[in-house]
């Protein structure tokens, strides 16, 4: 079920985020988007979650960009990783405002109704509001130029591509790579 345009952004506004990083600054965030291949000829969509404190990148390949299929991947992930886990990975999720993010309360809450994340919008037309996905996203496009299908990729190619991206040492994390930060950022946390 979908709110209206702007039911679902009610205290999950980006200012409302930017509120709780100025009370809470060491929050451990996480950018949310989707990929799409070229207009007509792509069902399939990649789902992207970016950690901004190590800036290790998660795909997943969904059947198509819709609500129903962005809660799957969030509900397979809480129920393999359980809820205390996805809590601590995940506690606060901004994104923008496609229609397959418009479902807060279901992606905040797993089947049960058991709370595991809180998701903040963007402000529309923002997209730099989470600019480091954004940016990362070209490492995606370097493989799978923006227009190209996605319909031929399964899973197991989404993880190679995200394996090879997080792999890839960067001048922006002094010649790290995100896998091995976020190793530490781990070891810093455990």
């Amino acid at each position: 079920m979908s709110l209206s345009a702007r039911e679902f952004r009610i205290n999950r506004t980006y200012d409302d985020f930017c509120a709780l990083m100025k009370k809470a600054p060491s929050s451990l965030v996480v950018e949310m988007d989707t990929v799409e291949g070229g207009r007509g000829n792509s069902k399939q969509a990649f789902l992207t979650l970016f950690f901004r404190n190590c800036s290790l990148m998660l795909i997943f390949v969904i059947p198509e960009k819709t609500q129903e299929c962005v809660i799957e991947v969030f509900d397979t992930l809480s129920e393999k990783l359980g809820i205390q886990i996805f809590q601590e990975l995940f506690p606060l999720i901004l994104t923008d405002n496609g229609t397959e993010f418009q479902n807060p309360q279901r992606l905040e809450c797993d089947r049960h109704g058991v709370s595991r994340t809180s998701i903040f919008y963007c402000n529309p037309n923002s997209s730099w509001q989470k600019g480091m996905l954004e940016k990362n996203h070209e490492y995606l496009r370097y493989v799978i130029p923006k227009g190209q299908s996605l319909d031929t990729y399964n899973q197991r190619d989404a993880t190679r591509l995200m394996n090879h991206i997080n792999s890839e040492a960067r001048d922006s994390l002094n010649g790290c790579t995100p896998f091995r930060l976020s190793l530490a950022v781990k070891s810093k946390i455990a």
